[in-house]
């Protein structure tokens, strides 16, 4: 997804404060392929030299009944020259979950690394490539969902201009070009001023609409990166939903690959 890093990253497309330059101005006029790289480059282009990040976020899990339970979990992201970023989701409640870790290195090129630590089993469980689209935590977000948005690993498709959360937005369609993703395509609305995702529809293998992801509540930090504090993903085919909130996100606090490590996932309290 747009980067908002991680676990929202799969939020998340967010941006820095600048305005689009000639050169993207100019691409945008060729056809539609061209036009929606352009504009997936130019978001991604926005959020760049955060370094590293923490935040604390609320997970609610709704089944079709309405019926909700509530999770509090910390993420770490630190960003990677190069190659794609590196993510790190602890769980702190409730109780069945507290000490459960993912751990991610999203890459440009190559398929990404993800495992799972299960403080029950007291062991690091890796996710195999085709297992990504199953449900992490029996949210309605997939481990897929987790990674952060590489451009290179979509084919792009410029589908016009609509307003979402009252904001003038292009949208484009996406199509991953890896093995083993959920999704035949995603749909992507992102806000033309500031280049911030606003919303997401995944179709599943089949093509049916599978889930919609809305994003707000967006706040600037450090006069550069954008980050939205509430999303909600939608489950059409299984009327259930997630809902998550965030909260005191910190930048540029000094986090290091080390803290990123397998074994630091066994460590982490």
């Amino acid at each position: 997804m747009l980067k908002q890093k991680s676990l929202v990253s799969a939020l998340l497309s967010l941006s820095l404060m600048l305005s689009i330059t000639p050169s993207v101005a100019l691409t945008l006029e060729g056809d539609a392929a061209q036009k929606g790289l352009a504009i997936a480059q130019e978001s991604d282009r926005r959020d760049q030299g955060w370094h590293d990040s923490q935040v604390s976020m609320t997970m609610t899990l709704r089944n079709k009944q309405g019926d909700q339970s509530i999770r509090k979990l910390r993420i770490k992201n630190l960003e990677i020259t190069g190659d794609g970023d590196m993510g790190l989701t602890i769980f702190d409640t409730p109780k069945d979950v507290k000490g459960t870790g993912f751990l991610n290195y999203s890459h440009i090129n190559e398929p990404d690394d993800q495992w799972l630590y299960l403080p029950a089993l007291k062991r690091v469980k890796r996710i195999a490539s085709k297992n990504k689209s199953g449900p992490f935590m029996g949210s309605e977000f997939s481990f897929e969902d987790l990674s952060s948005f590489e451009v290179e690993k979509y084919t792009y498709q410029y589908l016009g201009e609509e307003t979402v959360n009252g904001l003038a937005s292009y949208k484009i369609e996406m199509k991953p070009t890896y093995k083993h993703s959920g999704y035949s395509k995603i749909t992507v609305w992102i806000d033309k001023e500031e280049f911030r995702l606003q919303k997401m529809e995944y179709y599943d293998r089949k093509k049916s609409l599978l889930k919609t992801q809305l994003l707000g509540d967006y706040k600037q930090y450090l006069g550069q990166y954008w980050r939205s504090h509430h999303a909600k993903m939608k489950n059409h085919q299984s009327h259930k939903e997630t809902e998550l909130e965030f909260k005191d996100y910190k930048f540029k606090t000094g986090l290091t690959k080390s803290q990123f490590s397998k074994n630091a996932l066994k460590r982490i309290r």
